[in-house]
């Protein structure tokens, strides 16, 4: 007997004259038709929650976390084309010290290159990548918390500010709305930073990106972290090999700069269409350099090899890179470290 195919049930209400009424709002909202199917189904679960009778201290963990973002998404909307750097690192850090000044340099020598900076917008480390990179070039995203974390001085009243009541809505913003992270040392909420950061990346969650740890000379704090992760991830097999080039430890401002614009040599975004993952760049490799990634890559390729594409058809929205070549082959969706190593390649070659 063939087997009955269960029709996959649409997400909706259970009164049709509800869900009738739910399209015709989105519809009179004047929304293109690409995004009505997800704010109809927003607003579908909102009702849901009223229907499942929610408690209030849940309905308000949700109607903070929806309005955090719905804000942050605003200010972020306008310099979605600008690159942008994250810095993470204690808020103790007293002006004076190195990791201060070295935190300075680098928003400084970021915004010479035209990125911008993410930071928590308080002080020490926070303080230090706001005035490197001065006013224009910052962005603040400031954790409400039960004493006082004041913002900075750069910061202070600038629109592109946003305080956060959670952790994980503020975490989110840092990693959604960066195109690297820099690491400078600091406390439980860097090294958390730090290894949610990694984990995304490793588990596919998030975009291929460099993450530099910055330990200028006279520190051992980010050696004393990299010789824990030899000793008890590594050496147990906890993490594959290819993992530890997921980060770069360098030793100065001016290196993880060139670290990060180095790994946007070649390279500008990935992006799965189906089974196929589709790597954009800013110049075709040779032929020769093309076979030669192919069997050193061997590995990480399901069937077939990496080969040259224009845009897919599924990429047709994203017109501001319609034109950029691309890479593509059938990954298997799992090895990440040696994804990174494969970018790394791919940055050595193009004109």
């Amino acid at each position: 007997m063939e087997k009955r195919q269960t029709e996959r049930k649409p997400y909706a209400l259970k009164s049709e004259k509800i869900n009738r009424a739910i399209e015709a709002l989105v519809s009179e909202g004047g929304m293109s038709s690409v995004d009505s199917d997800l704010l109809t189904q927003m607003i579908t679960t909102v009702l849901k929650l009223r229907d499942e009778a929610v408690e209030r201290g849940d309905l308000k963990i949700l109607n903070t976390t929806l309005k955090e973002l719905r804000w942050a998404f605003k200010v972020y909307s306008p310099y979605r084309s600008v690159r942008k750097v994250t810095i993470f690192g204690s808020a103790r850090t007293p002006k004076q010290h190195a990791w201060y000044k070295s935190a300075k340099e680098f928003g400084r020598l970021m915004a010479e290159a035209k990125w911008m900076v993410i930071t928590g917008g308080a002080s020490g480390i926070m303080e230090a990548g706001n005035e490197g990179a001065g006013r224009p070039y910052s962005f603040g995203a400031n954790i409400r918390l039960p004493f006082e974390q004041a913002t900075n001085v750069t910061m202070e009243n600038d629109k592109k500010l946003i305080n956060f009541k959670y952790f994980f809505t503020r975490k989110l913003i840092f990693v959604k709305e960066s195109d690297a992270i820099c690491l400078f040392p600091g406390g439980f909420g860097t090294l958390d930073e730090a290894f949610e950061a990694l984990t995304l990346i490793q588990t596919g969650k998030m975009m291929p990106r460099p993450i530099v740890a910055v330990e200028p000379k006279g520190s051992t704090y980010w050696r004393s972290w990299l010789n824990f992760i030899k000793r008890s991830l590594l050496k147990n097999k906890m993490i594959d090999a290819a993992d530890m080039s997921l980060f770069q430890i360098v030793r100065s401002a001016k290196a993880a700069r060139d670290t990060i614009l180095g790994f946007y040599r070649n390279f500008h975004s990935t992006r799965f269409v189906g089974d196929v993952l589709v790597i954009r760049i800013k110049s075709k490799p040779s032929s020769k350099d093309l076979e030669r990634l192919t069997r050193k890559f061997k590995d990480i390729i399901v069937k077939g090899k990496i080969e040259h594409s224009s845009a897919l058809a599924a990429e047709s929205n994203e017109t501001g890179i319609a034109s950029l070549p691309r890479l593509v082959f059938q990954f298997d969706r799992r090895s990440y470290g040696r994804l990174k190593q494969l970018i790394d390649g791919i940055n050595k070659t193009g004109g």
